[in-house]
Formats: structure tokens, sequence, C-alpha cells
């Protein structure tokens, strides 16, 4: 009989109902060593809790209240999606009351906020506490990463990792909470976006030394879906430009995290580029992966098919395609396996010394984009590899 741990979701739109799909297709893994099971859920907003309602069973808490939820014995964990400017009360509050936590991004709306989440995780280290960051877990993107971890890649020339939206092209889009500063943060795009992009760098222990940044503001003001307009007040794109330098290895690391992107719907993607070997991936191509060997002569890139080749193993026969939801679901096998006293198969989700650690870049960022000026990058506090 697998181990069942019982979690309650904070924030029940997009993202907390892609883990109740996720937890409901969880005989789609073949092997596990634990399973999920949504037991109590929370959000003000009524019409969300009754597609819980609807469509999970086995919930038996509905609040509006997140310290109810909090407050219940049969909730071993929490999974929070709440925007930016809540996380640093809903998570200390998470972990003082002893659940563990899959917690969204930024994990703190900036670095302050995220000392203080961090302060209180040190004083409960038997919580088991994880970022959430889904794109690692394509199946291509687990090639690139195993290609860099092997060190055949001789020495980096370039690294490259973005992550592009298009959709805020449309300057007649409605605002929303993730274009106002005073909710999302002053980070704008790169708090949004910016674990995505630098999960997979700061996994292979790629810290940006120095940083310069290029912040850009097309959109000054959106419609307020009632027949208005109002500021929009974040940054809508950041091209980061960085030195990442280790024991062996010095090179120049390029971030993007584009709200506008003209013709990207939702693309991520990492490039990595040696003297012996290189490695692409992106979600525009989910079945395949990019790799180049150089031992002389002829420069030729090789494309693989990969099909659902899943770092969990799952039903789908191997010739088929793996997507979104597929590794929604691998990021939460990830968690549910680390539960269980497991390795989540080699590849844990996004750590909070990771989280930490995009903080130190992003606030570098910030700086350098609005001064326009070369940053170092403060990790003071920050753990390494």
């Amino acid at each position: 009989m697998k181990k069942v741990f019982r979690f309650g979701v904070i924030g029940c739109g997009l993202m907390g109902r892609e883990f109740a799909s996720a937890a409901a297709r969880w005989l789609h893994l073949a092997d596990t060593r634990a399973r999920p099971e949504i037991v109590a859920v929370c959000d003000t907003n009524a019409a969300l809790l009754d597609w819980f309602k609807d469509n999970v069973p086995s919930v038996r808490q509905f609040t509006s209240d997140y310290k109810e939820l909090l407050a219940n014995p049969d909730v071993d964990a929490v999974y929070c999606a709440v925007p930016h400017v809540l996380h640093k009360q809903f998570y200390v509050d998470i972990l003082k009351a002893g659940k563990h936590l899959l917690g969204e991004k930024p994990f703190g709306m900036d670095a302050a906020q995220n000392r203080e989440i961090m302060a209180v995780l040190a004083e409960n280290p038997k919580l088991l506490v994880r970022c959430s960051s889904e794109m690692p877990f394509f199946p291509g993107a687990q090639k690139v990463i195993a290609l860099a971890e092997s060190g055949e890649m001789g020495d980096i020339l370039e690294v490259e990792a973005g992550f592009l939206h298009s959709s805020d092209i449309d300057r007649q889009k409605p605002i929303n909470w993730k274009r106002m500063a005073d909710i999302n943060g002053d980070y704008g795009c790169m708090g949004d976006l910016g674990m995505h992009v630098l999960h997979v760098p700061l996994r292979l222990g790629w810290r940006p030394q120095t940083l310069h940044a290029q912040l850009v503001k097309k959109i000054i003001e959106r419609p307020d879906g009632k027949g208005g307009m109002v500021p929009c007040t974040t940054w809508d794109n950041a091209t980061i430009s960085s030195r990442v330098q280790t024991k062996d290895q010095d090179f120049p690391m390029v971030l993007k995290t584009w709200r506008i992107a003209p013709g990207e719907a939702n693309t991520w993607y990492i490039r990595i580029l040696g003297m012996k070997k290189s490695a692409f991936f992106t979600t525009k191509a989910p079945r395949q992966w990019q790799w180049m060997d150089y031992t002389g002569g002829a420069q030729a890139w090789s494309t693989e098919d990969l099909g659902y080749g899943s770092l969990f193993p799952a039903i789908t026969g191997k010739i088929f395609e793996f997507g979104f939801a597929d590794a929604i679901q691998q990021m939460w096998a990830a968690f549910v396996d680390e539960l269980a006293g497991g390795n989540a198969n080699g590849f844990a989700c996004a750590t909070p010394e990771e989280a930490r650690a995009h903080h130190a870049v992003l606030t570098a960022a910030l700086k350098s984009g609005r001064e326009n000026i070369v940053v170092p990058v403060d990790y003071e506090g920050v753990s390494t590899r």
C-alpha cells in the first residue's frame, strides 16, 4: 500500500487546479513511493472552491481563511499559490504550523521577504520545503542537464536560458496583479519567470558573479476591465547578461524573462555551448533535444526524438509526446517522493537555497537595470552548492 500524504491547497486558481489534475491522474505514474491526496482547500473566490467541490471528492474542508486550513490536523503538507505580496506571511505561517510546503516562486516578493521566510525555515529543519519550477522536468531538459553534469562539454563558451511569453503585446489585455508592482513586486517579469530560468543554471552550480540587466517597460497602462485605464507598473521584459566563474570555468550567461516576446506563447529554453559538446532544448519542440559533438572536422547538430522518457516512469508509451501537464505531474512526483524519503529520482524541485540565490540575482538585476551599471551579485548568507 502506497503511503498517502494529505495536502491542503491555498490558492485554487490555475496552478492549484493543475495540482488537483496531477493528483487525480496519479495512476498515470508507473512506480511511486507515495501519492498525494487533497483534503482541504482555501480561496476567497467561492467559484474556485465550487470547482473543487465538483471535481475533487477527497476534499473535506472548504474555507476562505487559510489559518483554518493550517489548523487542520489532517493536513500534512501545503501547496501555496498566492500573489507574491502574500508569500512572506503565508509561507511563514505554513512553516510555523508544521506543514511541509511546495510554494510558488519567487518565494517572497523580494530578497528581504525571502530572508524572513528562510529564517523561519531554519527553525523548522524537519520540514520539506521546495519551490515550484516544472519546466526542467521535460525529458529534453533532463538530457541537457545530464550532459552538462557529465563534464564532457569541455570549456563552456556561453549559456543562455529564457522564458518567453507574448500575450502582453496586446495593449487591450486587462490588467491583473502580475502587472501591479505593489502586489507582484518590483522585480516585475523577473519575479514571475526568474526561478524558471535560473533553476537549471543554479542546480549546475553556475551562479552569476556580476551582471548587467536591460529592463524594458513598453506598456504603461492597461484596461481595468471596468471601462477605464490604470497604470501598469511592472517591467515587461528583462535581459540579463552575466559572468559565471567557478573553480574551472569562466563564461558569459544570458538570462531572458520576457512577457512581450512576439510569437512566443509560452517558450522555455536552455542552450549550452561548449568547446567539445553543445546542447539545446526548447519547449517549442517538446519531444526533441539537440546536441553537437565536436572532435574536429564538420560541425553539425544532431536531433533526437525522445518521446515519453520521463524522470518518473509512466504508463504512456515511449513513442508518445510529453507536455506541460506531464511536467507538472513530474514535479509533483519529485516532491512527493522526497516526502516519502526518496531522492526525487536524482532531480529535486527547486530548493529554498536556490530560491534565495535567485533573489540575489534578481536584486542585482533590478539595481543594474535602473542605474545602467554592472553590478556584483551578493550571495551573502546563501550556502554554496
